[in-house]
């Protein structure tokens, strides 16, 4: 697992714990044979059952913690990459900072067009709506974070309740983050070059999955706020507005049928120019700009998913099902 090999090289770490949350795959064998080779690697397993009220995730990574003997606590994914000098990072920037949450959203690794259509749609998105000032600054209520790469001083983890006070959270990182922030500590996240990498999801069933579990929490977890996002990135009202315009105007003075075409063009054509400075600001190749009209499609079609998943179906991950919680 080049997750665990990458935190092995980082000076900062003094103990490495996997905890196997009962893997039916090859995950057993690989570990074993990384901890015969990697003094510092300790291996925990959940057990057989999940217990009542927790996520599965939250219950490993709490089993994690509860074995681990450092000052700070770094969370961080199977498919996660660190970067040599990643750990030296982030501890520096908690002391520039003055925060005792340090996360990093990784650079993301994409394999195929539906990963490039869908993931950076996503997160210039979630750009607009995470802003890293907001979010670092003390003074405001916003907080974040990324699990992939989540450094928390312990004795702060602990005062607050570590993952037990969020035991069923599914977007446990940005509960995390909103309990750090409203105990009044600082937080210091952003999405450096050249420290974390992760490829999330290897096939479409499973970047779906992923995305229709998290989008509904993320976006704000109210209907409102799904209709109110889609409404943003779907120019639907404003095409609806010069359609009846045009048909009002043709009535009038028999306007040409091209009319209505050309103003669908001219919408899209602004709409994907925005969504170009969107890949550029978030250090996207520009040329993922062709995959715009499948972005689009893509993540409504995975919000709409997301909200009746959360609210009415249930949310399918990692093998578990987790009843929805109606809102």
């Amino acid at each position: 697992m080049r997750a665990v090999e990458s935190v092995a090289t980082q000076a900062e770490v003094g103990e490495i714990i996997v905890v196997n949350d009962q893997s039916t795959d090859r995950t057993g064998a690989i570990l074993a044979e990384l901890a015969s080779r990697i003094p510092k690697l300790k291996i925990l397993n959940t057990g057989d059952a999940l217990p009542p009220g927790w996520a599965g995730k939250n219950y490993a990574v709490s089993i994690g913690a509860a074995a681990a003997k450092s000052d700070w606590l770094l969370f961080t994914d199977a498919d996660t990459y660190h970067l040599h000098g990643s750990t030296r990072r982030a501890l520096c920037d908690a002391v520039e900072h003055d925060a005792v949450l340090v996360s990093y959203s990784p650079e993301q690794e994409m394999g195929g067009f539906w990963e490039r259509a869908l993931i950076p749609f996503v997160y210039c998105r979630l750009a607009n709506k995470f802003s890293f000032a907001r979010v670092n600054d003390r003074a405001q209520p916003d907080a974040a974070a990324n699990g992939q790469f989540l450094l928390l001083l312990r004795d702060v983890y602990e005062k607050l309740g570590g993952h037990t006070a969020i035991a069923g959270q599914i977007l446990e990182d940005v509960a995390l983050a909103r309990r750090v922030k409203s105990a009044g500590y600082g937080i210091y996240f952003t999405a450096p070059i050249g420290t974390v990498r992760t490829r999330m999801y290897r096939s479409f069933r499973a970047m779906w999955q992923g995305w229709t579990k998290n989008l509904y929490p993320l976006m704000g977890g109210k209907p409102t706020a799904v209709w109110l996002e889609i409404g943003d990135v779907f120019p639907w009202l404003e095409f609806l507005i010069l359609s009846l315009l045009w048909i009002e105007s043709a009535r009038k003075h028999a306007a040409p049928m091209w009319f209505l075409p050309a103003i669908a063009a001219a919408l899209l054509a602004g709409r994907a120019f925005r969504y170009g400075i969107d890949l550029y600001r978030n250090l996207y190749p520009i040329s993922y700009i062709k995959y715009y009209v499948a972005g689009v499609c893509l993540y409504c079609a995975a919000l709409v998913t997301s909200w009746w998943k959360n609210t009415h179906g249930a949310v399918h991950w990692k093998g578990r099902v987790y009843p929805a919680k109606t809102a």
